[in-house]
């Protein structure tokens, strides 16, 4: 059977609203066609287990949250420093939040590599490809802060964004101030 790809993203987006509203026990096969709205056995012949269904729905948020390539040339026309720096955070924070499904469905990988080895092989991938990306982007744009820095916004910025999906601490905080804040006190 040839693959539609198009398809294919409708099913990894079906796999990650499940994941996202149910939790990694509620996303299966047939959920997924469900969500898809595509008859039963439909995700099964695009992903053929479950350990396909977690890497395809993976690939699909990686896609979802990479920064379009308008915003990425606004971000890289600015002159490097901890201005510019400031504002790649707030678009990868407003990214985050603006697709609470992919960012949920994020988290919920994170939490399930916790518990499945496989998942945690296939997440470590991700993550320090991820990582790497970020450092080697900094440098190359000439924008503050070494490995060390980048990885403490990672956890400052992943522990701002569940905050804000989840039960806040303080809801009306304005997040462009936190941003500040955050490089502010991190950045040298």
């Amino acid at each position: 059977m040839a693959r539609n790809e198009s398809r294919r993203d409708e099913l990894a987006d079906a796999a990650i609203a499940v994941l996202a509203r149910e939790g990694s026990r509620g996303l299966t096969h047939r959920a997924v066609d469900r969500e898809a709205d595509v008859p039963t056995g439909t995700a099964s012949n695009y992903f053929r287990s479950r350990a396909e269904l977690l890497e395809g729905l993976l690939q699909r948020i990686v896609e979802r949250l990479t920064p379009s390539p308008e915003v990425l040339a606004e971000l890289t026309a600015l002159p490097p420093g901890r201005e510019s720096f400031t504002r790649h955070l707030r678009d990868i924070v407003r990214r985050l939040l603006a697709d609470r499904d992919v960012t949920l469905a994020w988290f919920e990988m994170r939490l399930e590599a916790a518990r499945r080895p496989e998942v945690a092989t296939l997440m470590q991938e991700v993550l320090v490809a991820g990582f790497r990306g970020d450092v080697a982007y900094n440098t190359a744009a000439g924008l503050p802060g070494g490995e060390r820095e980048i990885a403490l916004f990672h956890y400052a910025i992943d522990g701002l964004v569940l905050d804000r999906l989840t039960v806040s601490i303080a809801p009306d905080t304005d997040l462009d101030q936190v941003v500040a804040d955050l490089v502010a006190g991190l950045l040298p």
